[in-house]
């Protein structure tokens, strides 16, 4: 998984854990989305797998939310 910078109190409120969610999701997705370089590496495209498996298993409305966090 990324290291995303955490705040610095021990205990998040939920606008810090949506956020939190949020960042993971948006850094997730422009690594899966991202092409494979031709004549490069081909196993060259890293994202976490378990992080796939979650999202997989997360309710649409939810991943439409985590996705969209910074749209109004």
């Amino acid at each position: 998984m990324v290291d995303v910078a955490r705040p610095t109190r021990r205990h998040l409120n939920a606008d810090q854990k949506r956020a939190l969610e949020a960042a993971v999701v948006c850094v997730f997705t422009q690594q899966y989305g991202r092409k494979a370089q031709r004549g490069v590496e081909p196993n060259d495209r890293r994202y976490s797998r378990e992080m796939e498996r979650k999202l997989k298993q997360l309710k649409p409305e939810r991943l439409d939310l985590l996705m969209r966090d910074d749209e109004d």
